[in-house]
């Protein structure tokens, strides 16, 4: 029977990116249908809405999606749709494969980690009292009084890390690491200094860990974390994180496998998946076929496995990493020079991959 799929195309260079992720995804043989809907900056220009009820509405029934890059304004306009995504679908696990794939130029080419970030408490809740308002005068006087007392020119963000919270998203992590064959789980905090939010995080995360007897854990200060990610990669596997930390390495992941350009994302929760990559829309090369879409591309992976289309996945993870290899039609990022006259488009990228998997 065929997955039915939403499918958002995005904007910038979203399109271009999302028609070739679609082309690979055919390609594997995995039945799909379709059900294409709209969402972003052209959604928004066209109508006043970025993320129209009918779109919500599909994939909650279709419970699985996968999205084309959108562009969020800057300081106006309206409210980044990943983030609202994550809030009406309660997408609490933001699921991030870190893999060096040969070929790519880096110098981390042990990296092969995964990021699972929680994504709905934490800094990022956006719980926050702006300086110089009576709720911040408030609060100041109520933290005052509890012998905190904090600068009348100060802004506030407050940090919430709930048992709950912290329970699922390190369940997450451990079932993704018996799920697809990880070692070990790392659970990463600021207990020593923050011991009442970071510190029940790390509490959770070791009492969640005796469930979990056949996958090693081990916990790791956030700081000292990033320090051994970059000299000792190869000893990391499945890190489990709060959601700004969570941020962060996410992108220092990206950074140590060659870029964003490579980094695919899965945001997992109670009513839904959706599947999109890392990175921006990047509108300034739209309509250009230049932009490299292996992070779409392995999005895509990701969601095959979701499925349960695991030899299908695995296919396309194949082909991808064979062209990406070979060096010889890939995107001009993946090329030793960024000028390199033999680079291909987003297009023909997608073509050498399809010919990859049924050579």
């Amino acid at each position: 029977m065929a997955h039915r799929v939403t499918f958002i195309p995005g904007d910038g260079t979203g399109p271009e990116l999302a028609e070739a992720t679609h082309r690979v995804l055919e390609a594997t043989g995995v039945e799909f249908e379709w059900d294409r809907r709209e969402a972003g900056l052209d959604e928004y220009e066209a109508h006043g809405n970025p993320f129209p009820d009918e779109t919500l509405q599909s994939i909650k029934d279709n419970g699985v999606g996968i999205k084309g890059p959108t562009t969020t304004p800057v300081g106006s306009g309206f409210r980044s749709v990943n983030v609202l995504l994550r809030k009406e679908l309660d997408l609490y696990s933001c699921i991030r494969p870190c893999k060096a794939y040969e070929g790519v130029r880096t110098r981390f080419p042990e990296t092969d980690i995964v990021i699972v970030r929680e994504n709905t408490e934490d800094l990022y809740a956006g719980i926050e009292f702006e300086r110089g308002t009576p709720e911040n005068e408030e609060l100041r006087a109520d933290l005052e009084k509890l012998g905190a007392k904090v600068r009348d020119d100060a802004g506030i963000s407050i940090k919430p890390i709930s048992v709950f919270g912290s329970e699922r998203i390190v369940r997450s992590a451990f079932h993704y690491a018996q799920e697809n064959g990880r070692r070990k789980v790392t659970a990463a905090h600021k207990a020593n200094i923050m011991k009442f939010s970071d510190g029940l995080f790390l509490e959770v995360a070791r009492r969640v860990a005796q469930d979990f007897p056949d996958v090693e854990f081990e916990d790791r200060i956030i700081d000292n974390l990033c320090n051994q990610l970059v000299s000792r990669p190869e000893e990391y596997d499945v890190i489990v994180l709060p959601n700004l930390y969570g941020d962060i390495v996410s992108d220092l992941g990206a950074g140590m496998i060659g870029g964003l350009g490579l980094a695919p994302g899965a945001n997992v929760g109670t009513q839904a998946a959706m599947f999109e990559a890392t990175h921006g829309s990047a509108p300034k090369y739209k309509g250009q076929n230049k932009v490299n879409p292996t992070a779409l591309m392995l999005s895509g992976v990701l969601m095959l496995r979701h499925l349960g289309e695991r030899e299908g996945a695995d296919r396309l993870e194949a082909a991808i990493a064979g062209v990406i290899k070979k060096g010889e039609k890939v995107t001009y990022d993946l090329k030793p020079t960024r000028d390199d006259p033999t680079a291909v488009g987003t297009s023909q990228f997608a073509d050498a991959v399809i010919e990859e998997m049924n050579v």
